[in-house]
């Protein structure tokens, strides 16, 4: 199964070991995985700050640039709803050919734990990660896209860990995007609450699936010298499968 990559910016840029283990995890699983290298930003801080006609400009760079792929899977929930809002983002009555261009890209987008199990069918990659760990449950992943049980399927076969339930799941980490710049005091509360609520679980790692939220939520861990360690799912569900492969 041939599946092309889209990296996200935050991965690309802040986080390569995420996009590395996506990679891995994916061949392991048989995919032939390319990764087109004009890709760009999905234009998700664009069109969230009501910049659409930048963020059309993006859209139509990423069409093309993923116009030849199979799948097109991220290792971002928000980044995928991003381009699925493609189809809604070319509404008007001259733009139909490229909504209809849209309407394609979004039909074969998935966010990595939904593509393994929803379209790979597989919910136990024989990953191993001995520790005690709770999950942050992203908004955009959740809310928009639709993807809630599939990490949790994922994550419950993976040897040795041990997952807390995290209270307040469904609260925002405050990470917004542009909202924790534009809105930093507001956003910073939010996210002392939820290290709060991590802490309550007495969790030595906190798992995501979206490089953002743990981002904004690692920096304060950090800051706040917590003795937690922060994963992406993809290198959760990679652990223990490098030694194997090495």
């Amino acid at each position: 199964m041939k599946v092309s990559l889209f990296i996200t910016c935050l991965a690309d840029l802040f986080y390569p070991e995420v996009g590395q283990a996506t990679v891995e995890l994916l061949e392991r699983l048989g995919c032939e995985v390319d990764f087109p290298v004009a890709q760009t930003c999905c234009g998700q801080p664009a069109f969230n700050s009501g910049y659409h006609r930048e963020a059309k400009k993006a859209a139509r760079h990423m069409i093309e640039t993923f116009a030849h792929a199979d799948y097109v899977v991220a290792p971002s929930g928000s980044c995928t709803a991003m381009l699925k809002e493609y189809v809604h983002l070319f509404s008007g009555e001259d733009e139909w050919e490229w909504q209809e261009k849209a309407r394609a890209l979004a039909e074969k987008c998935y966010e990595l734990t939904q593509f393994l199990t929803e379209i790979l069918g597989v919910e136990d990659v024989n990953a191993t990660l001995p520790a005690k760990a709770t999950y942050h449950r992203s908004c955009h992943m959740t809310r928009l896209l639709g993807v809630k049980d599939a990490p949790m399927k994922l994550l419950a076969n993976v040897k040795g860990l041990s997952l807390a339930e995290l209270p307040c799941a469904h609260d925002c980490c405050g990470f917004g995007g542009t909202f924790s710049v534009k809105m930093a005091p507001i956003s910073q509360q939010m996210v002392d609450e939820k290290v709060v609520h991590i802490e309550e679980t007495d969790a030595e790692v906190l798992i995501g699936a979206d490089c953002g939220c743990l981002m904004h939520m690692g920096g304060r861990i950090r800051r706040q010298g917590k003795p937690i360690r922060v994963m992406h799912i993809a290198q959760v569900l990679q652990s223990g499968l490098e030694k194997e492969g090495s």
